[in-house]
């Protein structure tokens, strides 16, 4: 990521959301060490040393079709760091994004920054051919599970026994319409995510 010639995906106030690559492995690490929250409040833990390395580099599990995994950086007038962003196009389906990660620094949280970044991400997936989107939020975890239903997502389905970490947390798996459609078309094209799917 070099602000400097790295034109912005899309800009959302004084912040600027930018592609990452590898070379960012390092300001990222920062950035988890710095706001371990969703890493306490998911996995019962704080972000290990090479959790950002993991993120570059973990691979979606076999037999999961995709177009494409995005690490995105929301950045601020100084180039810091002030969120991150996983999602990944076409999965399973043409039009089925994935939101894997969305994280926010712990000091902008309850400001509106979060839902600033969130609409302005959720429009660019949309623009980039995005028809639904999807995610699984760790039921418990408060503070997530209210953003998401904000955000307009719905429940899908829940998925049991996933190990995070140091803890076993119970997944909702949760999807949102871009472009009109019922809960039930989104199951017909995504079996997995049927209430009843192994």
């Amino acid at each position: 990521m070099n602000p400097a010639v790295d034109a912005p995906l899309f800009t959302v106030g004084a912040f600027r959301a930018l592609e990452m690559g590898s070379a960012d492995i390092g300001k990222l690490q920062r950035f988890y060490e710095a706001n371990p929250e969703y890493h306490w409040a998911v996995c019962g833990e704080a972000p290990g040393p090479d959790e950002a390395r993991d993120e570059f580099e973990t691979s979606l599990p076999a037999g999961w079709p995709f177009g494409k995994r995005w690490l995105l950086a929301f950045v601020d007038d100084a180039d810091a760091l002030v969120g991150m962003a996983s999602v990944v196009s076409d999965l399973f389906a043409d039009g089925i994004w994935h939101v894997g990660l969305f994280i926010v620094a712990t000091p902008m949280w309850g400001g509106g920054t979060a839902s600033d970044l969130y609409g302005h991400l959720e429009s660019w997936m949309r623009g980039q051919g995005a028809r639904w989107l999807r995610l699984g939020v760790v039921e418990g975890n408060a503070r997530a599970e209210r953003f998401w239903e904000r955000a307009g997502y719905l429940d899908v389905r829940k998925r049991h026994d996933v190990e995070m970490g140091k803890r076993v947390n119970t997944l909702r798996v949760m999807a949102k319409p871009l472009a009109g459609g019922s809960v039930s078309e989104y199951l017909a094209m995504i079996a997995r995510d049927r209430p009843d799917a192994p």
